[in-house]
């Protein structure tokens, strides 16, 4: 009798999954969207603002925003419509490398910004307060100069980036953000703010194209 030959079982053809491809984190997908959707946003954003009239000096009408990091909903609109209105304006072509927050609210929205957009995020601070090797430029404020630091390795040559704060008033350290990162070798593609003091004419001393999210006074 013939003897039963088993064939031997085959090689399993199914390959563990090869690693994702390295995904680029600059504008993470997000759902198709149209400029009402950055219209709504801006819209409860702005209604959620506090003014405070005569402050920090007679004749401003302080506006707060605060509370927008108070509300975790108000939170994610605004670092959302952020994000949207800095690919409104910059596209992917010019999407920045790197965010610069500003001392101290740029700090406030500008990490949680530069983590939607990819980017990194780079502190801007008051002369003192960063370690090891820096770069320093100064601005005229209402009582004598004060100055601005950044840390010398912390853009490299040719990177593009993007200067974020709160609001801008007069303009000086705002100014003075930008001449760091010009100091550092870095392109400097522009600033965004949340709010401005349109009558401050802030916009003047600004060496490159600035934005701003919500209405102005």
């Amino acid at each position: 009798m013939n003897p039963i030959v088993v064939p031997a079982p085959h090689a399993a053809t199914h390959k563990p999954n090869a690693p994702p491809a390295a995904q680029d984190l600059r504008f993470p997908p997000t759902p198709p969207t149209s400029t009402s959707e950055l219209a709504g946003l801006t819209i409860s954003l702005q209604r959620a603002l506090r003014q405070f009239p005569d402050f920090p000096s007679p004749g401003i009408l302080f506006e707060d925003i605060l509370p927008i990091f108070a509300d975790a909903h108000l939170h994610h609109d605004l670092i959302r419509a952020l994000e949207l209105h800095v690919a409104e304006h910059y596209g992917r072509a010019e999407r920045p490398d790197v965010i610069v927050g500003l001392e101290a609210r740029g700090f406030l929205f500008g990490p949680s910004l530069a983590l939607r957009l990819g980017a990194g995020f780079v502190p801007v601070r008051k002369q003192g307060k960063l370690p090891g090797p820096t770069e320093t430029a100064g601005y005229e404020k209402e009582y004598g100069t004060d100055f601005f630091q950044i840390q010398a390795d912390a853009i490299r040559p040719g990177q593009k980036v993007l200067i974020v704060d709160d609001i801008i008033a007069t303009g000086g350290s705002a100014a003075a953000a930008g001449s760091l990162v010009k100091k550092l070798g870095g392109t400097l593609l522009g600033y965004v703010f949340i709010l401005e003091l349109d009558f401050l004419q802030g916009r003047q001393k600004l060496d490159a194209g600035a934005s701003t999210l919500l209405s102005s006074q």
